[in-house]
């Protein structure tokens, strides 16, 4: 946005109050500008990772696996400086800018930029920590990484707080009389001529309660100690004392690790003898050669800024491959290891093929849904499975009317024997023996009816 003034006749009177109202509007549409960017990239961020301000513990709400952070982001301890109840006094004021001007320090934490900066409270926490800050370095830019140096170019006391714009600050000059013009007609020249560099610093603003007590150098520096450190170091152990202890001992001792960044395999091993550039199907790496044959060979393969493989090659042996993430579990922010031990009823599910050498291993457990120890009954009786008697079947009756086992049927009696006009033989008594057939192949002679009995004739036809 461009504001251009034309010298029309026009009073100055009139034309700085043009430029004040301009300025006022300027301000409003730049602050809703950066509260819309920030609320949106915070969004965005938020469905990500969930990071706690007081404890720095990072949790996932997403549910797409655990979220790591690097450990620097979570909430400061801090510090325990004795402040006195007197108000700072003009000579002490001057004594304090001349002293802290142009001081020189090492970053403890990533510095991100930004017209607001970040805000320490004497003797108290850091604004803001956790999510906040991680979404202020994301969505500002980052002005330092731990362990770079800081200078103090500009310091600002006020009422109540004390404001450090480090490494040039991160507003650029006269950035309001940027955007003003001045000229007589289509021929208009701006104000201020930009330089066309963006300003790379950041800002640091501590906090007192109503006033600001009566401070030496010494304290001041106790309270920024936290985020910047002006003790006299080599940039290796700037670096280092950023970092968890297991990792600062694994770089002071030139070792590298899986999972590291450059910047810590630089300080580490220093710069390579040799680079590669290949591919692993659709992952690119690169390579890092360290040493020369017959000295010990170290391969070091960096995918992006993380080592993602260590090979170390001796001669005479056989060479040993690192691929497992070890600094990972030291950079999270709750500082839990990588791999946290679950229950005891627990086992872990590995992917892919298990290759068994039959003649040296013994083939893997069927699955099964038993607690671990539990017995079966049938676990007692374990032996060698006998064959399945099977019943025999029985054969069909026979069109003559004998039975299975040899005997005759029984003639049937009561209605039915009577409609037929045959009775039942009583038990014990052999059967009647047939008619035979008449010799012209006719129908049988009709046999002698016989007198019903006593119980049958008394029911009714």
């Amino acid at each position: 946005m461009i504001w251009r003034f034309l010298f029309q006749r026009q009073r100055p009177t009139r034309l700085l109050t043009e430029l004040a109202s301009s300025n006022r509007n300027l301000r409003r549409v730049a602050v809703g500008c950066v509260l819309a960017a920030v609320l949106a990239a915070g969004a965005a961020l938020a469905q990500v990772i969930t990071i706690n301000t007081n404890t720095g513990k990072v949790t996932n709400p997403s549910g797409s696996g655990a979220a790591t952070v690097d450990r620097r982001y979570q909430q400061i301890k801090p510090t325990d400086v004795p402040l006195s109840k007197a108000e700072l006094d003009a000579k002490t004021r001057l004594e304090l800018i001349r002293l802290l001007q142009s001081e020189q320090g090492f970053a403890m934490r990533p510095f991100p930029r930004g017209h607001k900066g970040l805000t320490l409270q004497a003797n108290g926490k850091l604004e803001p920590a956790g999510e906040g800050y991680l979404n202020m370095v994301t969505t500002e830019g980052m002005s330092a990484k731990p362990g770079d140096r800081l200078v103090l170019t500009d310091i600002k006391i006020e009422r109540s707080r004390i404001v450090f714009d480090l490494n040039g600050g991160p507003d650029p000059k006269h950035r309001f009389m940027r955007h003003v013009q001045i000229g007589a007609g289509p021929e208009l020249n701006p104000v201020i001529q930009a330089d066309g560099q963006d300003p790379v610093g950041a800002r640091l603003s501590l906090t007192f309660g109503n006033h600001i007590p009566m401070l030496t150098g010494a304290d001041v520096k106790a309270l920024l100690s936290p985020l910047i450190s002006f003790d006299e170091k080599t940039p290796v152990q700037a670096f280092t004392d950023t970092l968890p202890t297991g990792l600062k001992e694994a770089i002071l001792n030139h070792h590298v690790l899986v999972g590291m960044s450059t910047d810590m395999v630089l300080f580490a091993r220093g710069a390579p003898d040799s680079k590669s550039r290949e591919a692993d199907g659709q992952m690119p790496f690169e390579e890092w050669i360290y040493g020369k044959p017959p000295a010990e060979v170290d391969f070091v393969r960096i995918n992006g800024n993380r080592v993602i493989r260590v090979e170390v090659a001796k001669t005479g042996e056989t060479p040993e491959i690192f691929t497992k993430d070890v600094v990972e579990g030291l950079m999270r922010t709750d500082g839990t290891a990588l791999e946290a031990s679950g229950p005891p009823n627990t086992r872990k599910i590995e992917l892919g093929d298990v290759e068994r050498n039959p003649d040296t291993q013994a083939p893997a457990t069927p699955p099964s849904i038993r607690n671990p120890g539990e017995k079966l009954p049938d676990d007692v009786n374990t032996g060698v499975m006998k064959p399945v008697q099977f019943p025999k079947p029985k054969p069909a009756d026979s069109t003559t009317g004998t039975q299975s086992d040899g005997t005759q049927p029984a003639q049937s009696s009561g209605p039915a024997a009577a409609a037929t006009g045959q009775a039942a033989p009583a038990s014990g008594q052999p059967p009647a023996a047939a008619q035979p057939p008449p010799p012209d192949s006719s129908q049988p002679a009709p046999v002698k009816s016989q007198p019903l009995l006593e119980s049958e004739s008394s029911q009714p036809s």
